[in-house]
């Protein structure tokens, strides 16, 4: 386990280091929260005219559940595994390029690749069907967001990884969970394929 932490120590360094001035405002915008405020709004659009009114909510409500889900256990793991951030790991921080407005105390996992993942998983395979290549857009945009954590220097790459692996799991319940009720409650014609 501690060969495992310091490489995620090195590996954070490396990656970390590799930024620079120009690019910084890039990753630390790509990082905040209202940045994919427009790319929200082109998907809530894209869900409403694929799925109606009713669709749309009982996607939405979900979508809320998801975010929910993943915040809440990151902050669950972070309070059981206590594993400090590289902005807080003496050792790690005095080598490292802090971009952060705000650094929290620990960061196993991260929250940000947890919740992007799983939106990008859920949204890509709902929408799938209609728009068959923006999972590997959306699958993209979370990789970015996941990455930004490390560029500005507030999750090493095991971190990161966790959330990215968490996500995809329950992005993929929710997306399961979604289909399911879309099929009870609308009567949006969903393709054939079985897929439970």
């Amino acid at each position: 386990m501690e060969e495992l932490i310091k490489l995620d120590h090195e590996l954070f360094l490396f990656l970390n280091n590799l930024g620079n001035e120009t690019w910084d405002w890039f990753w630390i915008a790509l990082s905040g929260k209202f940045t994919a405020v427009p790319l929200y709004v082109l998907l809530l659009f894209l869900i409403y005219k694929n799925f109606g009114v009713k669709g749309t909510l009982i996607t939405l409500v979900l979508v809320a559940g998801l975010i929910t889900c993943t915040d809440q256990l990151a902050n669950v793991f972070k309070d059981g595994f206590e594993r400090l951030r590289p902005c807080r790991q003496e050792g790690v921080m005095e080598h490292a390029r802090m971009l952060a407005d705000y650094c929290g105390k620990y960061g196993y996992f991260s929250a940000h690749a947890a919740s992007s993942t799983a939106l990008a998983i859920y949204i890509g395979l709902i929408l799938k069907d209609v728009y068959r290549k923006i999972i590997y857009f959306m699958i993209f945009w979370a990789i970015l967001v996941s990455y930004s954590r490390i560029y500005v220097g507030v999750h090493y790459p095991g971190d990161v990884i966790t959330g990215i692996v968490i996500g995809s799991f329950l992005g993929w319940i929710f997306y399961k969970l979604q289909h399911f009720l879309i099929k009870k409650y609308t009567d949006v014609g969903i393709t054939e394929k079985e897929v439970f």
